[in-house]
C-alpha cells in the first residue's frame, strides 16, 4: 500500500451510480456525508478512477498554503501583509 500516495474515494452521485473519485492535493477534509463537485478526469496510476474532485466546492476545501496552481487545488490568495 501506498504510504502517504494519492488518496481516492467512492462517491455517490445524484443520478445513483456509485464512482470512484480522486481527490487531488495534499490532505482533505472529507466525511462520510460530505456534498462534493466531480468533474472528469482519470488517473492512470489508479485502478477504476476516472473522476475527480473538485478542492475548494461544497464541503471539500482548498489546499492550505498552496503557492502555485492555486485555481486547481481551491486556494485562497496569500496576503502580500507578511
Amino acid at each position: 500500500m501506498w504510504g502517504g500516495g494519492p488518496v481516492s474515494t467512492q462517491v455517490k452521485l445524484s443520478n445513483a451510480y456509485e464512482v470512484i473519485g480522486y481527490i487531488p492535493g495534499e490532505g482533505h477534509n472529507l466525511q462520510e456525508f460530505s456534498s462534493v463537485l466531480v468533474r472528469g478526469g482519470r488517473r492512470k496510476d489508479l485502478v477504476g478512477v476516472r473522476y475527480t474532485l473538485c478542492r475548494g466546492a461544497r464541503d471539500l476545501q482548498g489546499v492550505q498554503g498552496r503557492m502555485s496552481s492555486r485555481s486547481k487545488y481551491g486556494a485562497e490568495k496569500p496576503d502580500d501583509n507578511s
